[in-house]
């Protein structure tokens, strides 16, 4: 299996000279193709910070980061915009949608921008957005919609470009129990049908339960991780990722 992502040595300071802070402490870990990863930790592991130099929002201070085997911190000017714009999607907690336009028009502009014939762009928007069960909701507008919907939207317009990584910052921060739980069975069909190789912040044991894989950050390196097994019960895994989080100190409703 072919490696996604590859971090290497990572380390991320704020600050000045005077008063440094090590967001990121020689970090490194790795993603394959077609897994579907968590990183959890508690408030101010990095885990964030982690997220941010991956996707290219902030910058490490050193150490590389591969994205499909491209150094993406040596990454500039047009070169990083292509990068953003071909090979990474993008979900965000507070969905990001634009106003102006319907869901349909959502997940299209990214394709729209690639000049991607319009029969392929309907063809690829229905077929999407009838895995991730929001076909009925595509001439909506955003405030047509209910949380979980503008969020599903937002899933199927990260995955429509079929970009290389998909990076979630706690997706279902912002919904309610039932409506996360259908993010969440999408989050699965995009992983398992769609090929996509997925790697998601999050706080909550749930969430990350639905992972194959939980890496697990404290004070900026990686402290452990938790691989679930083929004939383990997401209950099971789900047990094991508390087991963890005790371990890592805190409640849970301290870990954020």
């Amino acid at each position: 299996m072919s490696t996604v992502l590859q971090v290497s040595n990572v380390e991320k300071y704020y600050g000045t000279k005077a008063s440094l802070t090590k967001a990121l402490d020689d970090i490194s870990l790795s993603v394959d193709r077609g897994e579907f990863v968590g990183i959890m930790g508690a408030s101010g592991s990095g885990k964030t910070t982690l997220l941010n130099c991956i996707s290219t929002i902030d910058k490490v201070t050193g150490g590389k980061i591969l994205v499909n085997n491209q150094d993406v911190t040596a990454l500039r000017g047009g070169a990083l915009n292509r990068f953003r714009r071909d090979e990474l999607g993008f979900i965000f907690q507070e969905f990001n949608l634009l106003d102006t336009m319907t869901a349909y028009e959502n997940i299209a502009l990214a394709l729209s921008i690639q000049k991607v014939p319009v029969a392929e762009i309907e063809k690829r928007v229905q077929d999407v957005a009838k895995k991730l069960g929001v076909a009925d909701v595509l001439s909506h507008y955003p405030y047509q919609m209910s949380g979980g919907q503008k969020q599903r939207v937002a899933a199927a317009r990260a995955v429509i470009t079929n970009p290389k990584l998909v990076l979630a910052d706690e997706p279902t921060g912002a919904l309610d129990s039932k409506s996360a739980r259908m993010l969440l069975d999408s989050f699965m069909t995009m992983n398992k049908e769609l090929g996509a190789t997925i790697l998601m912040v999050t706080h909550d044991a749930f969430t990350a339960s639905y992972a194959s894989r939980i890496i697990f950050i404290k004070d900026g390196k990686v402290f452990t991780e938790l691989t679930k097994e083929e004939t383990e019960s997401r209950k099971d895994f789900f047990e094991k990722i508390i087991h963890v989080m005790t371990l890592l100190g805190g409640e849970m409703n301290e870990l954020v």
